[in-house]
Order: C-alpha cells, then structure tokens, then sequence
C-alpha cells in the first residue's frame, strides 16, 4: 500500500474541509487518539476556520484521492510575522514515504514569501510522540520549554521554536 504518488494542496472548499476533518477524526491519522476535549473541538472546526483564514491547511491526497495528510500553521495573534504551527499529520501507511518532507517543504516556501520571522510548535512528552520532537530537533527547532501536566496528569506539553530571519 506504500504509495510515494501524492498530492499537495491548500484546503480552499467546505468538501475539502469536511474530508480533513474526518481525517483528523480517523483511527490511521495519530497514533495517540486519548484526545482531550478541546482536541476533539478543535478537529471538527479548525478546517472551517481555515475556510475564514484564520490559519492555513495545506493536505495531501494518495493516488486514490483519499487524504493521507494535513499540516496546519497560522500566523499568532500579534501580526508581526511570527507563526505557530499546529499540526503535521501523515497517515500511518504513509509514512516514511517523503509526505511530511513535502508539507515542510509547502511551509517554509510560504513561510519565506510572507517573510515570517520565526515559526514556534508543541507536542507531547510522552513516547509516542519521539518520532515528532525528533524532527523538529532535525529541522532546527529549540525546544524553549515545558508545561507541565498540559494535556492530562502527567502529560507535559513541549514547546520548540525555530527563528526564520
């Protein structure tokens, strides 16, 4: 089933927003799916609100034309150029086939055209996301702190950041 055919795209339509979020909603998309309330929230709405422009979903789609993979990032609530980057997601049975290097590379072009001046990201503590803190560690992101007990009791969040210009 690993396929290296996909395709990127800019979420653009109400259809295309009702597919990510069913993604996002899927048993194949994270690997953690102890999703905490507000997770499960924002999953359903974050593609609307991407339709308004409050943040941009770019998402990928296999050969069958199913989506394998979204990556989310919106600039703060400040305006000045900096941006936060809410989630890379790839399909578990694509992985490791160049998706999440064809959304980094969607990114920091866009990122580049609107002269963002740094980029700041988050996850989990926990094992399973090793994979993830991995690659921002690769890709040149800081990690700059610690929340603890973020998600529930025992779960910290993780915040990196990466300065662009």
């Amino acid at each position: 089933m690993l396929v290296t055919q996909f395709q990127i795209q800019r979420l653009s339509t109400r259809q295309e927003a009702e597919e990510v979020s069913a993604f996002m909603l899927s048993d194949r998309s994270f690997d953690d799916t102890r999703y905490t309330p507000g997770e499960l929230k924002h999953f359903r709405e974050l593609p609307v609100r991407a339709l308004a422009g409050d943040c941009i979903i770019w998402y990928a789609r296999n050969d069958e034309h199913a989506i394998i993979g979204i990556n989310v990032i919106a600039e703060n609530e400040q305006q000045t150029g900096g941006y936060n980057w809410d989630y890379l997601v790839v399909h578990q049975d694509y992985r490791k086939v160049g998706v999440a290097a064809g959304f980094l590379d969607q990114m920091y072009r866009y990122l580049a055209d609107v002269r963002a001046r740094y980029i700041v990201t988050y996850t989990c503590d926990l094992p399973e996301y090793a994979t993830i803190q991995r690659m921002f560690l690769r890709n040149g992101f800081t990690l700059i702190g610690r929340c603890p007990d973020y998600y529930y009791e025992g779960e910290d969040r993780l915040i990196y950041y990466r300065k662009l210009v």
